[in-house]
């Protein structure tokens, strides 16, 4: 689906799909350069990463596994707690494996600070982290990300695997959703 078939729905455009895959390949060969000769594991957290997991995938040279979580982080109304449960665990041992987890966005970073902590408690040799898009406003603790696509304004963005309400995750470029929508 194109940003254009929803325009209504838009307040802004923020990336084109070929902003998007330029970005991918940009960081895909910052990953390859680091981790030449290496065998990675690429873990993507459900669902918004499957699409930035899928390209990001495709556009390294470098063998790579793959492996998925699902976790929810919890709390009043819409707000993350931190306080995260895992839905869906790996099913790959970490033990002395590269890990580099791979997002679609990182807002707040309680979440995906308690998930590096995770993954380097069972063993890997090192954790780092991917995510193309980042909102520094939204930051309540300080996530190093080794790999960051686009720093964005503290918006509400959907496409590319990012949703509202299980929505507009199949949109090929990346947009800021009208307020209208969401608010009631």
């Amino acid at each position: 689906m194109e940003l254009t078939d929803i325009a209504d729905d838009l307040a802004a455009t923020l990336y084109t799909e070929q902003q998007i895959q330029d970005k991918i390949e940009e960081l895909a060969k910052r990953i390859d350069a680091d981790y030449a000769g290496e065998k990675l594991l690429l873990v993507g957290v459900l669902k918004g990463a499957v699409m930035v997991m899928a390209d990001l995938a495709r556009a390294l040279t470098l063998p790579i596994e793959m492996d998925w979580m699902a976790v929810s982080s919890y709390g009043s109304g819409t707000q993350s707690s931190g306080v995260v449960r895992i839905l869906k665990d790996l099913d790959t041992d970490l033990t002395g494996r590269k890990v580099l987890i791979v997002e679609d966005i990182i807002d707040s970073g309680l979440t995906l600070s308690w998930l590096r902590a995770n993954l380097s408690s069972r063993g890997a040799e090192s954790v780092e982290i991917c995510a193309l898009l980042r909102k520094p406003d939204a930051a309540k603790v300080v996530v190093d990300v080794k790999y960051a696509g686009f720093e964005i304004a503290n918006e509400f963005v959907i496409g590319y695997g990012l949703d509202y309400a299980d929505k507009y995750r199949n949109l090929r470029g990346i947009g800021v959703l009208a307020p209208h929508i969401y608010a009631s």
